[in-house]
């Protein structure tokens, strides 16, 4: 492969939106088509800080479990059980933000846990106990310790730096499409927005987006780069995923050109490799996570991080009272 700059990707998101979950696949896609010919840097937009925000826009745990189920179309696991309150986002995004001060591959691992964790649990965003449940999904990360530093100086300045950033969309592309918000005065990217730039070249594409959407960006940034064909065994897309992957994102991995993703043709290879021991299925939601046998030894903590919290007992120190 030509050594080429890569392209840097502004990646805002939010772990509490379930149009940026949803947008999972997508991305997975183009982590495989691409590798590290795009540079991501993860944004925490910072949708909530407290919860009443969401209670005075009047949602209720039933209210989002039942809008849940207008997501699951879009391939990624949803639980429907009703979480005991809603929840702010911030101490999440806080949570990741520390993460990703220990190292920004550590704080995307987190954010996916996070984002599996809000959508498939019923744990909530802002219980510290809940939080350190949820983050023990990543290999190499103190859930205590990061879930501890949530309010650590440090912490809170590079997590404000990210909502200012997120917070100017005021006259760019994604505004014009429509796909900004203004939930809290300044005109903000929505979860997820990808800003696309190289040799000071900037293409948005702002809010939930096909993966065509973000293939032509990229095609019009730089012809050069490899592209590399979807694989024709979903072994393939494991081997590269230390993290599993949900079966939708192998199916659009794997999706040969414009031919929708075969989901039921993926899933059957999926089982097919579990059944010889190749993969192990760890149940998720109404879906699973898939991991390669070689990552089989994560699938307990996997199970575990998946459990209900709150019962266990699990607080961080900062959290006890």
């Amino acid at each position: 492969m030509l050594q080429v700059q890569p392209i840097s990707v502004l990646h805002f998101s939010d772990p509490g939106c379930p149009w940026a979950y949803s947008a999972s696949p997508a991305f997975a896609t183009l982590r495989w088509r691409y590798r590290d010919q795009l540079d991501w840097r993860l944004v925490l937009i910072g949708l909530t800080e407290d919860a009443q925000q969401y209670r005075d826009r009047g949602y209720t745990p039933e209210r989002q479990a039942r809008g849940y189920l207008n997501y699951r179309r879009y391939g990624m696991p949803f639980a429907t059980q009703p979480k005991r309150r809603v929840a702010a986002t911030s101490r999440a995004c806080r949570a990741v933000v520390a993460a990703r001060l220990e190292d920004p591959a550590l704080g995307d691992a987190a954010f996916r846990a996070l984002q599996l964790m809000q959508f498939t649990t019923p744990n909530v965003l802002d219980d510290d106990g809940d939080l350190t449940a949820g983050l023990r999904r990543v290999n190499g990360l103190d859930a205590i310790a990061t879930v501890g530093r949530i309010d650590d100086r440090d912490v809170v300045r590079a997590y404000e730096a990210d909502r200012a950033l997120a917070r100017t969309a005021e006259g760019s592309p994604t505004a014009f499409q429509g796909k900004a918000a203004a939930s809290d005065g300044p005109i903000r990217y929505t979860a997820p927005s990808l800003v696309f730039e190289r040799d000071g070249v900037r293409l948005e594409a702002g809010g939930f987006q096909p993966i065509e959407a973000y293939d032509v960006v990229i095609a019009n940034l730089d012809t050069s780069l490899t592209r590399r064909p979807a694989p024709s065994d979903p072994l393939e897309a494991l081997e590269e995923a230390p993290l599993g992957l949900v079966t939708a994102e192998v199916a659009e991995i794997m999706r040969p050109g414009t031919h929708p993703a075969d989901r039921g043709a993926t899933e059957d290879a999926l089982i097919h490799a579990a059944a010889r021991g190749e993969a192990v299925r760890v149940p998720t939601g109404d879906d699973a996570v898939w991991l390669a046998a070689r990552y089989a030894r994560d699938s307990d903590r996997f199970l575990r991080a998946s459990s209900i919290a709150a019962p266990s007992g699990v607080r961080p120190p900062a959290a006890m009272s």
